[in-house]
């Protein structure tokens, strides 16, 4: 199955446009690529841990120690989260020279830009039509997005949350026994 786009703009010279996403060019996202980079970083971090002892369980020397892997998951996941939250953006010239747009079978006319992205839950077609392009400041441009709510990204996100909240409960667990000398931290 071939994956094709069918643009109808009525403002645009030609109103109907249809192309194609060629099939040996994936059209990949790089949020969810982004995101689950920062969670293979959090489970590195993981697989770091000094050994466990002969009960299974981690050995850590103080609580600063812990507070320090906790810090560094949290800002993993953190990372993660914000990649699927908040779209980076990008110019209408990114967007035009981007892998994804030139692997488009026929190419769009030099005054549309489209652009997949992830919002939260869900995912966002972009179509810019360009009105005019000055040579002083930003080019003038009509928006139209279509969205579609995709189940996982929700389960996902939820857990991230899920996880963060977790971790800054082990961090205030580890912060007030940490205020007590006596206390060894395993």
């Amino acid at each position: 199955m071939t994956p094709d786009i069918v643009l109808k703009l009525h403002k645009h010279s030609v109103p109907s446009h249809r192309t194609i996403v060629q099939n040996d060019c994936q059209w990949k996202l790089q949020q969810i690529q982004d995101a689950g980079r920062h969670l293979s970083n959090a489970l590195q971090i993981f697989s770091s841990l000094p050994p466990t002892n002969s009960k299974g369980k981690l050995t850590f020397h103080s609580a600063e120690e812990v507070v320090h892997v906790v810090n560094s998951l949290m800002g993993c996941l953190q990372r993660g989260r914000s990649a699927l939250l908040i779209p980076k953006k990008r110019t209408i010239n990114e967007l035009q020279r981007s892998r994804n747009v030139k692997s488009l079978q026929p190419p769009l006319p030099p005054d549309l830009a489209v652009s997949f992205y992830v919002q939260s839950h869900k995912l966002v077609f972009a179509v810019y039509h360009i009105l005019s392009k000055e040579s002083k400041g930003p080019p003038k441009f009509d928006v139209f997005q279509a969205e579609s709510s995709v189940p996982w990204l929700s389960e996902v996100l939820v857990l991230f949350s899920v996880s963060l909240q977790l971790c800054q409960q082990l961090k205030n667990k580890v912060s007030v026994f940490a205020q007590y000398k006596e206390m060894n931290v395993t």
